[in-house]
Parts: structure tokens; sequence; C-alpha cells
């Protein structure tokens, strides 16, 4: 018996919401919505009493969906900064771009840099991760073939 129908969204919880959403959009993604949740549903669904935040629903234009979220009540808590690739938790957040090179000079006129640098695979692929606001891993990456 299979129970997921189809993958809806990733979410990520930052503390910027407004930066964070800035970039993913510079990135090509679209706002689909802004809104904020309170109450019983976010309190049972989160396990966090008195739970307040906002949300922001972005799309790309390939139809996946990321799901941002800052909350107001109670106060987040600050994750790692600077985490790398084999820290667990989730891993990055993957995008392909039509010009790598012009999408991380994209985000590095916005201060964001490289993890590493730019690599090739098998002559099909070039990728690089980007640390993004709050430490975000952003995986683009390019098709060559």
């Amino acid at each position: 018996m299979t129970h997921v129908r189809r993958f809806d969204h990733i979410g990520i919880t930052v503390a910027d919401l407004d930066a964070a959403t800035a970039f993913f959009v510079g990135l090509g993604l679209e706002v689909e919505g802004i809104g904020s949740v309170q109450g019983e549903f976010v309190e049972t669904v989160c396990g966090i009493p008195g739970a307040h935040c906002r949300i922001a629903m972005l799309t790309s234009p390939g139809g996946g969906r990321l799901e941002l979220s800052s909350f107001i009540t109670p106060d987040h808590v600050q994750g790692s900064l600077q985490p790398m690739a084999n820290e667990v938790g989730l891993r990055n957040v993957s995008f392909e771009v039509g010009d790598l090179q012009a999408a991380v000079d994209a985000v590095a006129a916005d201060g964001y840099g490289l993890v590493g640098g730019v690599g090739t695979y098998e002559d099909s692929v070039r990728m690089a991760y980007v640390r993004g606001p709050e430490g975000i891993i952003v995986s683009l990456f390019e098709q060559l073939a």
C-alpha cells in the first residue's frame, strides 16, 4: 500500500524571513503566498505550546515548493550557521539553473559565497554548493549534456 500521493514541499525554519525570501526570489523562485499561523493547529502539529510563525511559500519554475517559516513565539533556537554537507540534518536544497556561473555570481553579489568550489561530474553536470542566508546550503547545478 502506498501512502504518499505526491511530494508537496520542503520546509526550512529561518530567523529572518524577509532575507531568506529575498535570497530565493533572487534565484528565480516566486512567492506563492505569505501569511502567519497560530493557535491549536500549529501548536498540535509542531508540539510547541504558544507557537506563532510567519510563513512564505515559494514555487520554482519546475513546480517544486519551498516553505520558509520564522517563529514569532517562542523565540527561534539558533542552529549551526556554518553546517557542512556531512552534518546530520537537511543537507541542501537543490535547484537546476541555466547558467551556473551567472547564478553563482548573482548570489555572490548579494554576499553569499561558495561552500567549496564548482565541480563537474562526468562531463554532464556542473554543480556548486552556495551558503545562503542563515547557513542554508543551496546546491545549484547546470546540465551540460
